[in-house]
């Protein structure tokens, strides 16, 4: 055993470790690995942090949105358009000149259509109208799902 270790020291790899310069340049390579991955977890911590800014400005536009359409909703609730058409609405006045039409309620009923009732529990077929590609492509993913093809 004794004599492989000092075969290992006079090997020529060996040797070139002993090298000043080879110490220096792995000093370097560990430094630069040290470095490197300092930097890719600050990037990848304003990413995160770039990732709840985006998410947040989202949310804020979000609720400018509702606060602009809450604002006009109340602009046009304080409008005498809205006004006249509640008072129309909710006591069954009428303007000025205007004369009210009250139809009893079998005669309503006599001129709508009737519709069946759905039971419980029981869907109703939608059908919607899509462009070819779209049906073809859902055709493919029915099949490699083994899904039943709804179109």
């Amino acid at each position: 055993m004794h004599h492989k270790i000092k075969s290992f020291y006079k090997h020529p790899y060996f040797n070139q470790f002993r090298d000043l310069r080879a110490l220096g340049l792995a000093v370097f390579g560990v430094i630069t690995l040290m470095v490197t991955w300092s930097g890719i977890k600050a990037v990848q911590t304003n990413y995160a942090l770039q990732k709840q800014i985006s998410q947040m400005e989202q949310q804020n536009t979000v609720q400018q949105l509702k606060n602009n359409d809450l604002k006009l909703q109340n602009e046009y609730l304080n409008t005498n358009q809205f006004l006249e058409l509640s008072a129309r609405r909710e006591f069954g006045l009428a303007a000025p000149g205007e004369k009210e039409l009250l139809v009893p309620k079998q005669v309503a009923l006599a001129h709508t259509v009737n519709l069946a009732p759905v039971k419980s529990g029981e869907t109703t077929a939608v059908v919607i109208n899509r462009p070819t590609y779209q049906k073809n492509w859902q055709a493919w993913i029915n099949f490699f799902l083994h899904r039943p093809n709804t179109n």
